[in-house]
């Protein structure tokens, strides 16, 4: 065989292999956390996830100025491994889940910003408050077969720091500190096809 005829081989199978890839992503909600931190009293960090996130991106490895991301929180499964601070937490002195169940991310614009990177900006929804935000993404991975057979597997992780005041969640002052960092590890699954 000729190594021309090789090469062309080769690119179609790699050409095929990124479009097999290309498309809409689930977050898996059993792989996938939002966590944050905020200083206490100024000398210590306190840090607390979401366990409910679920989800959808898109994604186009030939192309990742292109991936998307919808993402929603359960602000209810607010989890500081406290009872009292939890449940604190979801009055309306913060985040007030009966009238604000979720919170949300639309992304609207992806830049690359270098290998591996995506700044991913977007709308994040908090206690009734739209602001826009940018996520700074490791990721995504190479996607990998589903050992399960159910279809292909990435990963990403995505960063944020947001000022809590700019939602309208601003009990305890100078006891809370305003400057939250949020982090958001996830596994997203796509469909066998």
């Amino acid at each position: 065989m000729s190594r021309l005829m090789l090469t062309l081989i080769t690119a179609v199978a790699l050409a095929a292999s990124a479009a097999a890839q290309a498309g809409t992503w689930q977050i898996d909600p059993n792989h996938t956390a939002a966590q944050f931190a905020v200083r206490h009293l100024g000398v210590s960090t306190v840090r607390g996830a979401f366990t409910k996130v679920s989800g959808s991106a898109t994604y186009d490895p030939s192309d990742p100025s292109k991936t998307s991301l919808e993402a929603t929180i359960d602000a209810n499964s607010v989890d500081t491994r406290v009872e009292m601070r939890d449940n604190d937490l979801r009055s309306p002195r913060f985040f007030d889940v009966q009238k604000y169940p979720t919170i949300t991310f639309h992304s609207k614009q992806t830049k690359v910003a270098g290998p591996g990177k995506l700044l991913i900006t977007g709308d994040l929804t908090i206690h009734g408050v739209t602001k826009e935000v940018v996520l700074d993404v490791d990721g995504p991975t190479t996607p990998i077969k589903d050992p399960m057979g159910k279809g292909q597997r990435m990963g990403a992780s995505a960063t944020t720091k947001v000022n809590r005041q700019d939602f309208g969640v601003s009990s305890l002052p100078g006891a809370i500190g305003d400057e939250i960092t949020i982090t958001i590890d996830t596994e997203l699954i796509s469909p066998p096809k």
